[in-house]
């Protein structure tokens, strides 16, 4: 249900050091961008951003409250992803072929101050109906603690997919949080 006192509009290129911050802001918050480590995070995302926006390759959406049009105080997003065509299913039961159009949510984030208001839930239902609209067949995200309940209440479930534990890059090195 949409919370009555905030709009959303789509993200475009001047966004992109707002949502930066944001990101940096929000793996500040569960400890893994040190404060030595954050401007040149923010930096390195906010010209990402402003290429993937640019090249349409994220999509993204923006919330206010209705008597504070300047104030962004939400934001999510999808990076899209292009794979190879795969079957969906379960064995024994109806097999489809997917194209392959998958979106991978992320930048979700609320001001402290705005919190628990249902931004989020209004967000990602806007976001749910834009994947339904451009028929994806996967939309997939990576949950923080606090942000699990909301995920999983709008029908997200927990998956089989694996992670190489080991880094295979490392650019920057910095203190905990």
């Amino acid at each position: 249900m949409t919370p009555p006192r905030f709009e959303i509009r789509l993200a475009d290129v001047s966004d992109a050091a707002l949502i930066a911050s944001h990101r940096g802001r929000m793996f500040q918050e569960m400890g893994l961008v040190p404060e030595s480590l954050f401007e040149t995070y923010r930096s390195r995302c906010e010209t990402r951003i402003r290429e993937m926006l640019q090249s349409g390759e994220y999509i993204g959406w923006l919330a206010w409250p209705n008597e504070l049009r300047n104030k962004i105080v939400a934001g999510v997003g999808v990076q899209l992803r292009r794979t190879l065509p795969h079957p969906v299913g379960e064995p024994g039961g109806e097999i489809a072929i997917a194209e392959g159009r998958h979106a991978i949510v992320i930048n979700v984030f609320t001001e402290p101050d705005w919190r628990r208001r249902g931004l989020a839930t209004f967000l990602m239902e806007r976001l749910i109906d834009w994947a339904r609209a451009e028929r994806l067949d996967r939309l997939v995200l990576h949950a923080s603690d606090e942000g699990r309940v909301v995920y999983e209440r709008l029908g997200f479930v927990q998956t089989n997919e694996m992670r190489f534990k080991d880094r295979l890059d490392i650019l920057e090195v910095g203190q905990g949080c």
